[in-house]
């Protein structure tokens, strides 16, 4: 009886073992529960500057920190409906995304719009913050 229950628990830590190999490093799992097969990662975005709801000049810089970003491609800023030109710098395992308001923006409050596309569209991000621009 001892040696059939210790080769049941062998048996099982071998099946839990295997299976803890089933997702690859691109995140593709064979039993995801999502219909395109893809389990996902969505990005983290961080550290945003200068904070929510500071004042700052017309044409101030503005960055924050992404995180699970694959490629600095996805990334996409936008202020008060415009596509932001943006500076993206690789640090490790994240970005650095840097940015300056429009120049026609003043005296008014925007808000800095970041999204981030996925290939699967459920893994999309998306983020922001308030600023007000003093005229």
């Amino acid at each position: 009886m001892k040696k059939s229950k210790w080769h049941a628990i062998g048996l099982i830590s071998l099946l839990v073992a295997t299976n803890s190999y089933a997702i690859d490093h691109s995140m593709h799992t064979g039993n995801s529960g999502s219909s395109s097969g893809m389990a996902c990662v969505k990005a983290q975005l961080s550290k945003f500057e200068p904070e929510h709801l500071a004042t700052v000049s017309p044409e101030s810089e503005f960055s924050f920190l992404a995180f699970n970003v694959q490629k600095p491609e996805q990334i996409e800023v936008t202020i008060k409906s415009q596509v932001v030109p943006l500076i993206i710098e690789p640090k490790g395992d994240f970005f650095r995304v840097i940015g300056k308001l429009p120049l026609e923006l003043r005296d008014t409050t925007a808000r800095i719009n970041i999204k981030v596309i996925a290939k699967n569209e459920k893994c999309n991000a998306e983020a922001g913050w308030l600023v007000t621009i003093t005229p």
